[in-house]
């Protein structure tokens, strides 16, 4: 069967509803996993998957990402609890962004550099401060108790990975199965990343009838798989999309340009942590544009603070009460984990017992320089303490994470037997409404990009 037919699009939006109920994702996952031991191996759908994915451009190298036979599948009724999630959250990062461009002592808490902070001051005049953002969380599917792991802006990746993993799956024999015995539905992420785009793009007084978008990154750096993906996507809603390298930038007299000519609106991609390590004329170009308002830049810089890790440590900070309601900090004590930000004065001793622990660079990205204390010796440990307290990093405490069995799919998972993954649920916001989940699956204490993750795709059903 086409998985064309056989999966249609989840019907967004979804009434957020708060469940503690165990989620339905563990029956349903269960059945599919029991229907794989059925089908001795599942070998030739597994290549024709592979195959799906390298033609879509799914790759890591030259072969498809590794990605999970079981894909992640939710009932209705779980989707609106992650919608609950992912809306709160929302609400609270629209919150922290407002007040940093309005206040001193939020700034100074941040400590940004000084290039920055005047820019992520400017908020735009109309539409959505953060137009396009993915929480990640650590839920368990038993109780519905979640702990956020990071929090992503513009840059928020994995939308194509996501429903690439997601075909992939419906082509094997229990993704059949599952869309024969279900009305199988699928998130159309990219689709509501592009209509958040352009939404925020009119907002900004955009006014040109096709737009010409620029996705801005470092060229080593942005995922141009995706990218090129996204192109379809934009031409079918009358606009242009192509990439940009940041060097390639300029901006005289209003006007912003790269390699291949004038732009109309600037889809920012490019990490500011990046673009601070990377100095070029680019990346001055693109200051000025945000600063002047004329071009339109998504999220422009405003999205920057609430997309750091020292966000966490704000929300826990007594200056989070003169922002956020009764309710929201309830939210943040249950939800968010406990942060502290370390400088070379910090008393290191307070995080002597390693498995409590996990320390992470301020403005890292992509997991790098994460470092779980639980996968390090005691030696280990003490010198990433010191490392972090004197580079000015942070700890924070670690969220125990879900396991469901599983393997990995493709040819590569041929013969082998399922074993315990751990899970992090990713959850789109675009426009501040909830719009799919990008999930990852490790065996590691840190699910990252260079730590054997799988990929995996998601169903609702119902």
């Amino acid at each position: 069967m086409d998985t064309a037919t056989a999966v249609g699009t989840v019907q967004l939006p979804v009434a957020p509803v708060r469940r503690t109920a165990p989620f339905d994702s563990l029956a349903l996952e269960s059945a599919y996993l029991a229907e794989l031991g059925r089908l001795d191996g599942d070998a030739e759908a597994r290549r024709a998957a592979d195959d799906l994915l390298v033609r879509e451009g799914v790759r890591y190298h030259e072969g498809p990402v590794s990605w999970s036979y079981v894909p992640k599948i939710f009932s209705r009724a779980d989707v609106a609890h992650l919608a609950w999630v992912a809306e709160t959250m929302g609400g609270i990062m629209e919150k922290v962004t407002r007040a940093y461009a309005a206040r001193e002592e939020v700034r100074r808490f941040f400590g940004l550099d000084p290039r920055i902070e005047e820019l992520a001051r400017r908020l735009p005049a109309a539409g959505e401060t953060i137009p396009i953002a993915r929480v990640d969380i650590f839920l368990n599917e038993k109780t519905g108790a979640f702990q956020f792991c990071e929090l992503n802006t513009d840059g928020s990746s994995g939308m194509l990975a996501t429903a690439g993993v997601t075909r992939a799956n419906a082509l094997t024999g229990a993704g059949r199965r599952l869309t024969a015995s279900h009305a199988a539905a699928a998130f159309d992420v990219m689709g509501a990343c592009a209509d958040a785009v352009i939404d925020a793009y009119r907002a900004a007084g955009g006014e040109a009838e096709h737009p010409v978008f620029a996705v801005v990154d470092y060229i080593e750096s942005i995922a141009r798989e995706e990218i090129a993906a996204f192109a379809p996507v934009f031409e079918a809603r009358g606009a242009r999309l192509h990439v940009a390298d940041i060097r390639d930038l300029t901006y005289r007299d209003g006007r912003l340009a790269d390699a291949d000519g004038p732009i109309d609106g600037v889809w920012r991609r490019v990490v500011v942590s990046e673009m601070l390590e990377k100095p070029c004329a680019g990346a001055g170009a693109l200051m000025a544009a945000a600063e002047e308002g004329r071009v339109p830049v998504i999220g422009g810089f405003c999205t920057w603070p609430v997309a750091t890790k020292t966000v966490f440590a704000l929300l826990h900070d007594p200056l989070a009460a003169t922002m956020l309601s009764e309710e929201e900090l309830a939210f943040v004590r249950d939800h968010v984990p406990e942060t502290d930000l370390l400088d070379p004065e910090s008393d290191l001793s307070r995080f002597h017992d390693r498995s409590r622990w996990i320390a992470k660079p301020r403005d890292g990205y992509n997991s790098s320089g994460v470092h779980a204390g639980s996968d390090c010796t005691e030696e280990e440990w003490q010198g990433i303490l010191a490392e972090m307290a004197a580079t000015g990093g942070m700890v924070q405490a670690y969220a125990p994470q879900f396991a469901s069995m599983n393997v990995e799919g493709g040819a590569a998972g041929v013969g082998r037997s399922p074993v315990p993954y751990d899970m992090m649920e990713g959850l789109y916001l675009f426009g501040g409404r909830f719009g799919g989940v990008f999930t990852r699956c490790g065996t590691q204490a840190v699910i990252g990009e260079f730590t054997d993750r799988l990929n995996m795709g998601c169903l609702v059903v119902s």
